[in-house]
């Protein structure tokens, strides 16, 4: 079982310092290979990578270098590369626009309104184009937050966020508009996606995602329980108090370090079950528990969720269920409906989703009720 480090590392970079990764990222020349499509350059500058580097990027038993995941980049749409949309009968589309995959892009920028642009995006989608399947599936998954609960996220000019800038180049580069119905069906990814997974995380939070759970907490601790290579947690700590009687958000990074990541984010993780912390934690009592790509396999989730004791459980995973994500066969909130009775799904937003993927921000509030009197559904 590989040990979770002490401190936040690139392994093989003896400079990367997440602060300072932050602070140079709005340099042109960080991000400037990039503008070339040269994917492993970026890796290599940004990190501060050896330029032999051939370290193996482990993803879903497949193992990947920076070389031939550039490889793959400079192939393009060759080979079926970049088959990511098919008709009712098989038959692979013409990839979508560069507009039209700006405007899925746009979605989740910090600038924008999320259920205005959602509008705009289906309005102006010609008739079954891509971009209205998109549109359709999307808004058709979208619950954003009732009126009384009084959760409002204003736009902002800035926020820095180094994976949403690189989710948001992948999706020009790999001719990604978004994911529609049939994207359930899709089997295949990008040879990328592993290197992004273990530099980013599973999953690329948006600034919505991360100002609606600054609202939702409250002032309560977030436990990011299974926190990986500790992204969400250190994106969540960069948020700003709404005023000067706030505090930043506290939270607390738990994972039992099963899984392998290139980067650390963070170097307080706490290496342990998560059932046995909340145990010795009076059940995370007052806080809210944060699981980004929960795995039903071996029933961790629902053993993590009969040990809590608090109120709000944020999950950051698919809406789909492809089978190439954490929930088989379904989606958490259908999961959540069938083993979790006493609880109520509150909300649904889009996350940013790579090739292939349909991510989601669900948010889950107990009710009180259970057995056959219990009712889940939206707010």
């Amino acid at each position: 079982m590989p040990s979770i480090p002490q401190k936040p590392q690139t392994e093989d970079s003896k400079t990367f310092d997440p602060d300072k990764y932050f602070e140079e990222w709005s340099k042109e020349e960080f991000q400037q290979p990039l503008y070339n499509n040269d994917f492993r350059k970026f890796i290599l500058r940004t990190f501060d990578l050896p330029m032999r580097d051939d370290y193996g990027y482990m993803a879903q038993q497949a193992e990947v270098t920076l070389l031939r995941a550039q490889t793959y980049v400079e192939c393009g749409r060759q080979g079926g590369l970049h088959n990511w949309y098919r008709d009712a009968e098989g038959q692979v589309k013409e990839p979508p626009s560069a507009a039209d995959i700006a405007a899925y892009t746009d979605i989740f920028r910090p600038s924008t309104s999320t259920s205005k642009a959602l509008t705009a995006l289906g309005s102006n989608a010609k008739k079954d184009s891509i971009r209205a399947d998109v549109a359709k599936h999307l808004q058709t998954n979208y619950h954003p937050p009732s009126a009384d609960s009084k959760l409002i996220v204003n736009k902002v000019k800035k926020h820095i966020n180094p994976y949403f800038d690189l989710w948001a180049w992948s999706n020009q580069n790999l001719e990604w508009a978004g994911p529609e119905e049939q994207t359930v069906k899709v089997r295949m990814s990008h040879a990328i996606l592993p290197v992004m997974y273990h530099h980013f995380g599973c999953v690329c939070p948006s600034y919505e995602a991360l100002e609606l759970m600054r609202q939702i907490t409250k002032g309560r601790r977030v436990v990011d329980m299974g926190s990986g290579n500790g992204y969400w947690t250190y994106m969540l700590r960069r948020m700003e108090p709404a005023s000067k009687k706030e505090k930043k958000m506290e939270v607390v990074p738990i994972d039992n370090g099963m899984s392998e990541w290139r980067t650390m984010w963070v170097g307080d993780t706490i290496e342990t079950d998560g059932v046995d912390w909340l145990k010795k934690n009076q059940g995370g009592k007052d806080t809210v528990l944060l699981l980004v790509y929960p795995m039903v396999g071996g029933e961790f989730t629902k053993r993590m969720i009969d040990s809590y004791e608090g109120t709000t459980i944020i999950s950051a995973g698919t809406q789909n269920a492809s089978g190439f994500t954490a929930f088989a066969k379904e989606t958490i909130a259908d999961w959540m409906a069938r083993e979790m009775p006493g609880w109520r799904r509150v909300l649904q937003i889009p996350l940013p989703s790579f090739a292939a993927k349909d991510e989601a921000l669900f948010v889950f509030e107990k009710t009180g009720i259970t057995g056959e009197n219990a009712t889940n559904g939206t707010a």
